[in-house]
């Protein structure tokens, strides 16, 4: 399963979303996500994050929170097990994405926005302002066919 680290910084009542329109053969292209990536080898989640924070945006963070873990299971994507963050505080000058286009959205308006069906759960309880999200989104079948087939929030089980 690989790891990733994503995270949604907001400032006022905005929040920073890249919508996936420049890298080639990209599994979110024509989306709009938060600002993250995969996990480098000896990396923690956190370090994953500053660092793609810093490489898709040109801010550090500065004020954050880890709200938990979403487990993406898939039949055409391999396994993914995704650290989710938010961030309040920042410093720099946003600069340009090779990867796509960044822009500060109204959070009245995120959910209008082409996104992964699942990823509207977790993001939901993020802007709310929920501390600890844990769940596990599976989706079935393949290319055009591939569709979200189960939600499970398992925040607080087993603690």
């Amino acid at each position: 399963m690989r790891s990733t680290s994503l995270c949604y910084i907001f400032k006022e009542d905005k929040v920073l979303l890249l919508y996936r329109n420049k890298k080639e053969n990209d599994a979110n292209e024509g989306k709009w996500i938060g600002v993250g990536g995969k996990t480098e080898d000896g990396e923690t989640p956190e370090e994953c994050m500053k660092r793609e924070v810093l490489e898709e945006t040109g801010l550090t963070v500065t004020k954050y929170h880890y709200h938990g873990c979403i487990k993406f299971i898939s039949e055409m994507w391999d396994d993914e097990e995704m650290h989710l963050f938010s961030a309040s505080g920042f410093e720099g000058e946003l600069k340009t994405c090779d990867e796509g286009s960044l822009e500060w959205i109204d959070k009245t308006k995120v959910f209008d926005l082409p996104m992964w069906e699942g990823d509207k759960y977790f993001l939901k309880p993020l802007i709310e302002g929920r501390e600890e999200i844990n769940m596990i989104l599976r989706y079935e079948g393949t290319g055009s066919e591939e569709h979200l087939a189960e939600v499970k929030d398992v925040t607080g089980i087993g603690r």
